[in-house]
């Protein structure tokens, strides 16, 4: 067979993985990049000292396919401790380890986030979910978390000081309208593993699956204006002609007859301030529950990894849902409720840079976790990959990488 040009567009996790299961099978592909290096979404920046990732963004230890792609001793990853520290409008308390060890909360401190029930019925569907198996957990039916949390008894106590503010964060959406299917997941790999960040931040996971790849090409500043049959336009106007395309990037955006096929992405603003120190006793998550502030969760970074600063300032991540506010009324809003929870005056959280992700996850009413290899294929030279195609994490980011690879390798099998 005639050496193949097969054409990946897109170097984030999804295409990174495409690459080495298409290296393993004899290929060579050749990724295509926007942007000037890898990582899509999951991206890292140096500012000021400081290491800013692209969005506040965690590693859930225990997603299959991390360990199967990621050598995770080798990130020398930073584990958050489990639990939260919660900023109600008057104080702060801690709540530890209510998703995997919810019996050993403190009763005090549980008795301000729900009751002796809610705490008695965590247990019971932590231990429940341990159990479950991931593919049944994708074939549950759908209903909205809130509903499935409201179903299950949890009283609303809890859900609004603990559930609410924890799974917007991850979700990025108020309502909890996300699929019960995916808080089942999400739940079930942090009651199985650990939140984490690799000592030198998130960049460090796209690089880890780039240094596996051997005879890929990587072109960078290498944005695609569309994809017609077997060519690819790029926005400098130069056309490449390829075998195989896999589009692992937003397709619409590439291709005229998708466009309109997929629902908004949901968006994020995430804000960098420094401090002289930070405010949290403990490397974990702030949640902010309640509808009168703007910020979500909030956390100290180099509590979790001292690598994240190389000054004698403290580095803090506030992630903000949704705001209509110019950039500068933002800021001073936001660090007035900084001042508001932590008694500290708002003008000492100096602003750093501010990143308004407006594709953080992708918007999704059906949540799967795998498809058949053939639904990847399009048409017979173009293939998608990403985790639209699944579920808004980097697991499933990776799990399409894989698919759609396989898709590719099963096209030139031949058949008898």
């Amino acid at each position: 067979m005639k050496e193949q040009k097969i054409y990946i567009i897109g170097a984030g996790l999804s295409g990174l993985v495409a690459a080495i299961e298409l290296e393993k099978a004899g290929f060579s592909p050749i990724i295509l990049e926007s942007t000037d290096k890898v990582g899509g979404r999951m991206k890292t920046d140096q500012v000021e000292g400081f290491l800013l990732d692209h969005g506040f963004q965690v590693l859930l230890t225990a997603y299959p396919e991390v360990n199967r792609y990621l050598n995770l001793a080798a990130l020398n990853l930073k584990t958050f401790d489990p639990g939260a520290v919660i900023f109600d409008e008057k104080d702060s308390y801690i709540i530890s380890d209510p998703l995997r060890n919810p019996l050993k909360v403190v009763g005090m401190a549980f008795s301000r986030v729900g009751t002796f029930l809610d705490k008695v019925k965590m247990y019971s569907l932590t231990q429940e979910l341990k159990k479950k198996p991931v593919e049944d957990i994708f074939n549950e039916p759908s209903i909205p978390t809130l509903q499935y949390l409201k179903n299950y008894g949890f009283s609303d106590q809890i859900i609004n000081n603990f559930f609410k503010p924890f799974f917007r964060g991850i979700f990025l959406e108020k309502h909890l309208n996300t699929s019960a299917r995916m808080f089942e997941f999400v739940f079930k790999m942090f009651s199985l593993g650990h939140a984490a960040i690799p000592e030198k931040g998130m960049q460090e996971i796209p690089n880890m699956l780039r240094k596996q790849l051997g005879t890929t090409q990587i072109y960078f500043n290498s944005g695609v204006e569309k994809v017609e049959g077997q060519t690819i336009t790029l926005k400098n106007g130069e056309q490449l002609e390829a075998d195989r395309i896999l589009i692992c990037t937003q397709p619409d955006q590439i291709m005229p007859q998708l466009q309109g096929q997929f629902s908004k992405p949901k968006k994020v603003i995430n804000l960098y301030f420094s401090l002289q120190k930070s405010f949290m006793a403990r490397p974990m998550l702030g949640l902010v529950p309640g509808e009168k502030f703007l910020i979500n969760n909030l956390v100290f970074l180099d509590d979790v990894s001292a690598s994240y600063t190389s000054s004698d300032r403290s580095l803090l991540s506030v992630t903000v849902l949704e705001s209509e506010l110019e950039e500068k009324d933002l800021i001073k809003q936001v660090q007035k409720e900084l001042e508001h929870i932590s008694g500290i005056k708002g003008d000492y959280f100096k602003f750093i840079k501010s990143y308004y992700i407006s594709y953080a996850l992708p918007s999704l009413d059906d949540i799967k976790g795998s498809i058949p290899i053939t639904e990847c294929k399009i048409t017979d030279h173009v293939y998608l990959g990403g985790d639209y195609l699944l579920n808004g994490s980097s697991n499933a980011a990776m799990t399409s990488g894989r698919l759609v690879a396989e898709s590719v390798i099963l096209s030139y099998t031949p058949t008898h």
